[in-house]
């Protein structure tokens, strides 16, 4: 385990690289990543109690692959959610058949539930309108409710990958809870 603040003081740092464009010069790069940290870890050991007091780096450096294959996941589903609602709006026929989903999630922490909720709300076409705890399930409002199953799918990959992420109970392998079910009639 390791402090929180000096790790995130690092990646302050980073960050700095990143706003102030440094070129691809190692010499560049060490001199704005020294000027980083000097801003950064202040900034970081001040802020310090908006965070926890440790960090499992190994944890994070495990999670790591399967944190880009979420954003790659993701990044995909957004493209081809963008192209699909572009093309029901410019459809003369405009093959919209809205309807609410709830849908049963085997993720259960706050920071999970809000990834995978977000990442809904973030996809054109649908909406994460509300969160049920007791029966911990998003309700989503989509364009096409037709098939729930399709919509389902993607955040369903979304949801397998934030339980290793989240170090959630469940695996990606298990079983998802019961099936989503259309406004009221449900279970």
């Amino acid at each position: 385990m390791t402090r929180t603040w000096p790790v995130n003081a690092v990646l302050l740092a980073v960050l700095w690289l990143f706003v102030r464009d440094v070129p691809a010069e190692p010499r560049a790069v060490a001199g704005e990543f020294l000027i980083g940290l000097a801003v950064g870890l202040p900034i970081a050991y001040l802020s310090r109690r908006l965070y926890g007091d440790t960090v499992d780096v190994g944890r994070v450096v495990r999670v790591l692959p399967y944190v880009v294959r979420y954003l790659a996941v993701f990044t995909w589903d957004l493209v081809w959610a963008n192209f699909d609602v572009a093309y029901r709006v410019l459809s003369p026929s405009l093959p919209v058949d809205p309807a609410v989903v709830v849908l049963p999630l085997r993720v259960e922490s706050d920071l999970a539930v809000t990834t995978i909720a977000n990442s809904i709300t973030l996809t054109p076409g649908t909406l994460t309108l509300e969160y049920d705890e007791e029966a911990n399930a998003l309700v989503i409002h989509t364009i096409d409710g037709r098939d729930p199953a399709a919509v389902v799918a993607p955040i369903r990959r979304w949801e397998d990958l934030a339980l290793v992420i989240f170090d959630e109970p469940g695996a990606p392998g298990d079983a998802p809870p019961p099936q989503p079910y259309v406004g009221g009639t449900g279970p």
